[in-house]
């Protein structure tokens, strides 16, 4: 039975490794991920999605701080793999990692490669205004997602699709593309190399990249917004300073008629606010130290009005 190491982190690389698993065609030797970390506003210290999945299956589970210490190499070695297999892991492999495994290192890449190499390139597509993405398997080297291509997926981006939406779809896309392309590799498959003149980035997403820039057009706003649910969530300032979030978001036709930023309308379910070139409609938002709720409840108790400004 080929025997597989698995690396990945968040609940996109639950996808891949469950998909793995139950096949029943392989032997997950170790999963290995990141170190928990503590989070949330109790700064509790959690597990990692992949841990969790992997200790419900009584896999072995690894989280060493660093995969390049000579230790954990050592013990890679070990273990034998025929194949290391990553999603979303969050550490970068040394190339005497990458030497180990008989059939190589295998990434599941939530975009189509040369496309939005990097940590964010769910995020990116959307933000960029993409209408469609998918998933790359692809063979590790040491550049960032530099690897020559095995296999794709191409999925379509709706224009009212969140971030968290494409993620689910595109970890379950990617989960079966590597269940399909696996035993391909084992027989021989040669990937295609990456057109580098073709490749793009995606780097860390920060919070200030969140801010939102009234003075783009409405589809970008849009974009913005649905490229950042659920997380970091896109945001703006009240005129009395306070941060609102914003989660969803309709484009319409209707000239700005105002400085970008300045609510146009603010009455029972009608929240417009002008960008660079057009209205757009907010629907839900998220006031600071509140739930998110429909801008209908939100309008009631806030008085907001007409020809205020939104942003700083």
């Amino acid at each position: 039975m080929t025997k597989i190491v698995f690396m990945g982190t968040p609940d996109f690389a639950v996808g891949s490794l469950k998909a793995l698993v139950e096949t029943g065609a392989y032997e997950i030797t170790a999963v290995v991920t990141q170190p928990d970390r503590p989070r949330g506003r109790g700064h509790k210290l959690l597990e990692t999605s992949v841990k969790a999945y992997a200790l419900s299956q009584g896999l072995p589970v690894y989280q060493p701080e660093k995969v390049k210490t000579p230790e954990f190499t050592a013990r890679l070695k070990e273990w034998a793999p025929d194949l290391i297999v990553v999603a979303a892991f969050g550490q970068f492999l040394s190339q005497e990692i990458l030497d180990i495994p008989t059939y190589g290192c295998v990434n599941v890449h939530a975009s189509l490669l040369p496309k939005y190499r990097g940590a964010a390139p769910i995020q990116y597509a959307i933000i960029k205004g993409e209408k469609e993405t998918g998933v790359t398997i692809m063979r590790m080297e040491k550049g960032m997602d530099t690897g020559a291509m095995y296999s794709k997926v191409t999925v379509p981006i709706p224009p009212e699709m969140s971030f968290a939406e494409l993620h689910d779809l595109l970890m379950e896309k990617g989960a079966a593309l590597l269940v399909e392309t696996l035993p391909k590799i084992i027989a021989g498959l040669q990937p295609e190399p990456q057109n580098e003149a073709e490749a793009t980035k995606a780097t860390l997403l920060t919070k200030a990249m969140a801010e939102i820039p009234w003075d783009k057009s409405v589809q970008e706003v849009h974009d913005l917004i649905r490229g950042f649910d659920p997380v970091p969530g896109a945001y703006t300032y009240l005129p009395d300073g306070t941060l609102l979030k914003l989660w969803e978001s309709r484009v319409t036709e209707t000239p700005a008629g105002a400085e970008p930023g300045t609510v146009v309308k603010a009455e029972k379910d009608e929240f417009c606010v002008a960008c660079g070139d057009k209205v757009l409609q907010i629907l839900t938002v998220q006031p600071a130290s509140k739930k998110r709720m429909p801008v209908r409840v939100f309008l009631n108790g806030h008085g907001l009005k007409a020809g205020d400004r939104l942003g700083r």
